[in-house]
């Protein structure tokens, strides 16, 4: 029975991974993921790749290779994965819309940089993320920096433009707000099915941005001025 259930799981992971199947909109994290310091997730990180790169045969005393698991825990905890930890979230400072500007506003081709969840390679592309006001504007640093405190993390793209649009109308205290994504995942450009031109669109509308002329008019004015197509 146990053997049974354990080729069912395994099944069941790899079809996950394969079709980029997210399981929830909020990333799936322990209750104690910050009982312990990134001091101490560093260390324990540096074993766990010192022990993956000697499994696979590597030689650990090479020069080029002693600093490796060091390198690569430290990237993990302060670079790539960062937007795990709640304190590195970006205050999201507003101001009043005192010049009265009614009209949709368009932050484009913010660059992503995240990373597949599924099998931890990277996700490359751009996010166009606009709103319109309600009383309040946000500085547009903070567009750029929101996108990429959700990207810094294992994600799914679909998860991830719809955690920018939720932070984007929490901060505002607006619902309309929206985001589209175009990247490029690895896992499917260099492994897999090795295709090196695709590429994947997500979206996320709320509010007005699901009215089909609001809607309309932000994927035209991308089409124009942006390499979404």
């Amino acid at each position: 029975m146990f053997e049974l259930s354990s080729k069912m799981n395994d099944e069941r992971i790899e079809e996950i991974g394969e079709n980029h199947v997210g399981t929830s909109a909020k990333t799936p994290l322990r209750a104690d993921a910050f009982d312990i310091t990134d001091e101490e997730k560093i260390e324990r990180i540096q074993q766990s790749v010192k022990d993956i790169l000697t499994t696979l045969g590597l030689d650990l005393t090479d020069d080029s290779l002693q600093g490796t698991p060091k390198r690569v825990a430290k990237s993990f905890v302060n670079e790539l994965f960062m937007g795990l930890d709640p304190k590195n979230m970006p205050k999201a400072s507003t101001f009043d819309n005192n010049y009265n500007y009614g009209e949709m506003l368009v932050e484009r081709n913010i660059v992503v940089y995240s990373t597949c969840e599924h099998h931890l390679l990277p996700i490359i592309g751009r996010a166009h993320v606009a709103y319109i006001s309600d009383g309040k504007v946000i500085g547009l640093s903070k567009m750029n920096r929101i996108v990429e405190y959700f990207s810094k993390r294992p994600q799914v793209q679909e998860r991830l433009t719809m955690q920018v649009v939720q932070a984007m109308q929490e901060a505002l205290g607006v619902e309309d707000v929206a985001c589209v994504i175009d990247a490029k995942h690895l896992c499917v450009n260099s492994r897999g099915i090795k295709d090196i031109e695709s590429s994947t669109v997500t979206a996320e509308f709320g509010g007005k941005f699901k009215e089909k002329e609001t809607k309309r008019e932000f994927l035209e004015y991308l089409k124009m001025n942006t390499k979404f197509e």
